[in-house]
């Protein structure tokens, strides 16, 4: 088994779960500044995001979590910030990480669409990285299956069949599953955004398709689901849906005692959110721009609207003198 612990300063443990998600990050932020220099986007700019997106994506992670954990933080509420105790989201994190960053996106005068269509692939091979963070932590695992299948069906090398061994069970690498989704997905959105059709948004509206696909059926197999308990037809429907996966995965079971699981429904209504999005801004002519076409700050327009008219105050012809 390996070591969830990288090395330790003293008492300070440096683990590999902190080491694997800021590599995830920087991964992201530098796919990003590639592509942003495309639009002549400065690097700051995006590092700036990333010092605001990842505290504010901690903060919708825990909060999702709490939210629906409630009753196990409601008589210790200290707990509710101890966080290395484990208990974050990924959805409550996007949430977190849209939230706080489309406020700075606005300062600078971007729409936000523009910069998020930017960010969408290093966002998602951000997550595919970051999942290894749940491998060496042992967690964020499917159910139990044997140790042949992990061998002799996936084909699955040594280091990971011996850390899916958790207590002398093998379980399912579900992050792996989803770490080869994103991968996918990242080569989809890297094939999409150089296409002509696309429209602005779209490319961050399609990583959010993608994701939620992948996490529905992923999620499934999943020991540790958030549940809810819903009506009986939501529930038959959830199942139904994730019934083709039958054919190779057995369910893992609801920890909680409900009869949904909430990442499943709130990956159902993202994708049919997201399919409508799509056709409702191009219906309401609100996705006119298209994905390659310039992206320009609001902030910079006004910046040299002042200088023309300062230039004209002064006599000087701006056009002729673009280097002020």
């Amino acid at each position: 088994m390996l070591e969830s612990i990288a090395f330790s300063l003293g008492p300070i443990h440096v683990r590999w779960y902190g080491i694997i998600l800021g590599t995830a990050a920087l991964v992201g932020l530098m796919i990003a500044i590639r592509e942003g220099k495309r639009f002549r986007i400065v690097p700051d700019f995006f590092m700036d995001l990333l010092l605001i997106g990842v505290p504010s994506a901690i903060i919708g992670a825990r909060i999702y979590y709490v939210g629906f954990q409630w009753a196990d933080y409601k008589d210790n509420l200290w707990e509710v910030f101890m966080i290395w105790h484990g208990g974050i989201a990924i959805y409550g994190a996007l949430i977190g990480a849209i939230i706080g960053t489309s406020f700075y996106i606005r300062a600078k005068g971007y729409n936000f669409f523009r910069i998020a269509d930017i960010l969408a692939p290093g966002l998602i091979v951000g997550q595919a990285i970051g999942r290894w963070g749940n491998f060496m932590n042992q967690e964020a695992h499917g159910g139990p299956v044997s140790e042949s299948f992990l061998r002799d069906s996936l084909h699955l090398p040594n280091f990971i069949v011996n850390q899916m061994n958790i207590n002398g069970v093998f379980y399912h690498p579900a992050f792996l599953y989803e770490s080869v989704w994103n991968l996918a997905g990242l080569l989809v959105l890297l094939y999409l955004r150089r296409r002509p059709f696309l429209r602005a948004g779209e490319l961050f509206i399609s990583y959010f398709i993608w994701y939620s696909i992948g996490r529905f059926f992923i999620e499934g197999i999943r020991t540790d689901s958030l549940d809810i308990t819903g009506p009986g037809w939501l529930a038959s429907l959830m199942n139904a849906l994730w019934s083709p996966m039958k054919l190779v995965f057995e369910p893992g079971e609801l920890t909680y005692g409900g009869n949904v699981r909430f990442s499943q429904l709130l990956s159902l209504l993202i994708v049919i959110a997201a399919i409508v999005l799509i056709i409702v801004r191009r219906k309401k002519g609100y996705a006119n721009e298209r994905y390659a076409d310039p992206i320009v700050s609001t902030k910079a327009i006004e910046k040299n609207q002042v200088v023309k008219e300062e230039a004209s105050d002064e006599g000087v012809d701006y056009d002729s003198n673009r280097t002020v």
